[in-house]
């Protein structure tokens, strides 16, 4: 089991910075894949980034790459997502989440959750 807390949204203005940070109680973190998913008000829950158990290899959607950089401290059991350069349509609630799946892309292979941080992005 693994229980997963989301911190450090906020609100921002357009071009500004925020770092989220998802923090892991439970066995076996280092063993999973990690994602950064996100939701706006009334659309479904999107794929932001996703950084592989052992933090080698790194995925970004294609609306964030560039922008955003995933990291992990597996000492600390943590999970961050830098976000630079913020859009307007940035703005979401923010989720890390686990994945106990084999495809990194849909929300459905990620078992583990955590509840979320609102971001904000003025213009």
């Amino acid at each position: 089991q693994l229980q997963l807390v989301d911190s450090g949204g906020g609100l921002v203005q357009a071009g500004g910075s925020l770092r989220l940070s998802c923090t892991a109680t439970g066995r076996s973190y280092a063993n999973y894949g990690m994602g950064w998913f996100r939701q706006a008000p009334g659309k479904e829950r999107e794929f932001v980034a996703h950084i592989a158990s052992g933090g080698r290899t790194t995925t970004y959607a294609d609306s964030v790459k560039g922008r955003f950089t995933i990291s992990r401290d597996d000492a600390k059991k943590t999970v961050s997502l830098q976000l630079n350069n913020l859009r307007p349509e940035d703005t979401a609630d923010y989720y890390c989440a686990a994945r106990t799946g084999s495809n990194l892309w849909s929300r459905r292979d990620y078992s583990y959750w955590g509840q979320g941080t609102q971001v904000t992005v003025s213009s």
